[in-house]
């Protein structure tokens, strides 16, 4: 049966939830910008051991705010939870601009990763509750599309605030410089007004309906939030799907749940792909582009101009992954871009092994976003929001978002290590490897759910429990 939706509502409360990613996207790349300046602020330019842990402290925070996220929202819902990751990120950009010592940087940076944590958990599970089955993908997709505005609006803020650097300037020259002292400040403060937007605007979401159902008593407001999207006959029909799921599956939900058979498969399988998101390896090049563009012969101020192009190129076709997800499959997009990434770090990796440098390794670092974007970085989220089942959706997504993060926080923090264990070319070589083992999990393992409700997915996904 064919629906009438209420686009402006479904768009408009979908935009006001992905703000969480936008803020996701700022507060995660903010930092890569900013570190030229503050390691020589705080003295660490030469110690890659806190050069690392204050790229990867926020990390932290994000498994914190995961598992909150996930012993919470099932508990007290969507909604509440992200107004306090809205808070989080208000706190900690002030908090991070104003910081006088590592140690307290390193605090702020952290209470930020919960807001992180909690976002990127909670914004794509919000949408995906909320948005009919047929646009499903593009609309989960916008929270990924609000990630890469994020990180692009970091890229450009950084790249304007920050001044002029001398090619032969010294680390105490930037020291004593506007940007040593005061410019990477304002690229954390700038966080705060959208925060405090978010902030605001997420009290006029409505919550989830699907949580709502859950018995949670509240099906007359579940029937007015399902007849507002789509009218009386769609609020009928889904909440009929929705309530024998969970008549089907009555058992209170808890993470021991997970550990059932059925739901075990799924929960390997969305597991597997977040870890995978990131050890394929492209952030390295958004939270390391300084270690990345030196090694190709830039300078600190045409890094941060390359850095604008890669943000710019990864928003352009992250409007194209956003159109191609309910067209071509959620599959097909993710076996073009494990395939794409180890054919890209193959070349790449050979290029840096002879020592290429300059406009060729840009390009080839610009392809890698491109299919990065278009593929891995919006359709793992959409499959992670679809393929678990309603009443253990918040438990089973804050694994596979906890799982994603721990990855995060590995890749992050080891970077500088492989880095100068095996050089650019063979670590960029070893994430290729890692993607030609992605390819053949995708290819054995992932189940197509494009067109399909979120009821449909999980009968078919745990049919066997």
């Amino acid at each position: 049966m064919k629906h009438s939706y209420n686009w402006k509502f479904l768009i408009g409360i979908s935009l006001i939830t992905a703000m969480g990613g936008l803020l996701f996207g700022y507060d995660w790349v903010v930092i890569g910008g900013a570190k030229p300046f503050y390691e020589p602020f705080f003295g660490i330019t030469d110690n890659a051991v806190l050069q690392g842990w204050a790229m990867s402290c926020a990390l932290i925070g994000c498994i914190g705010g995961v598992f909150l996220s996930g012993w919470l929202s099932d508990r007290f819902g969507r909604k509440k939870l992200l107004i306090l990751a809205a808070g989080l990120f208000v706190l900690a950009s002030l908090g991070t601009g104003s910081s006088n010592s590592f140690s307290v940087f390193v605090l702020f940076r952290i209470l930020g990763g919960i807001g992180i944590g909690l976002a990127s958990n909670l914004s794509p599970m919000y949408i995906a509750e909320i948005a009919p089955a047929n646009v499903r993908g593009g609309f989960v997709s916008i929270n990924q599309l609000t990630i890469v505005i994020g990180i692009l609006a970091a890229q450009l803020i950084n790249w304007r605030i920050a001044q002029p650097v001398p090619v032969e300037a010294t680390t105490s020259d930037i020291l004593m410089s506007w940007n040593g002292q005061s410019g990477w400040r304002w690229m954390f403060y700038a966080c705060a007004i959208p925060a405090g937007l978010f902030f605001v605007l997420t009290w006029f979401v409505p919550e989830s309906p699907r949580w709502m159902a859950g018995g949670k008593g509240n099906h007359e407001k579940v029937n007015l939030i399902l007849t507002k999207i789509g009218g009386a006959d769609y609020a009928k029909a889904e909440l009929a799907e929705i309530e024998a799921t969970l008549n089907t599956n009555s058992n209170k939900a808890d993470f021991k749940s997970l550990l059932q058979p059925g739901i075990r498969k799924v929960l390997i399988i969305g597991v597997v792909l977040a870890v995978f998101q990131q050890w394929c390896g492209i952030n390295v090049i958004f939270n390391y582009a300084q270690e990345v563009f030196s090694a190709a012969g830039y300078s600190v101020s045409d890094i941060l101009f390359n850095i604008v192009i890669t943000g710019s190129v990864n928003l352009i076709f992250t409007f194209i992954g956003m159109f191609a997800v309910d067209k071509f499959g959620r599959k097909a997009l993710m076996l073009l871009g494990a395939g794409g990434l180890a054919g890209i770090y193959a070349v790449l990796g050979a290029m840096y092994f002879f020592h290429l440098q300059g406009l060729p390794l840009l390009i080839l670092v610009v392809m890698a976003i491109a299919c990065y974007a278009m593929s891995l970085a919006p359709v793992t989220w959409v499959v992670l929001s679809e393929i678990f089942p309603n009443r253990i959706r918040g438990a089973a997504m804050a694994v596979a978002t906890f799982a994603l993060w721990a990855a995060c926080f590995i890749l992050t923090y080891t970077f500088p290590i492989l880095n100068k264990a095996l050089n650019a070319s063979g670590t960029f070589w070893l994430y290729g490897v890692i993607c030609i083992i992605g390819f053949f999990f995708i290819l054995k393992k992932l189940p197509e759910t494009k067109g399909k409700s979120l009821e449909m997915i999980e009968r078919e996904l745990t049919k066997h429990v």
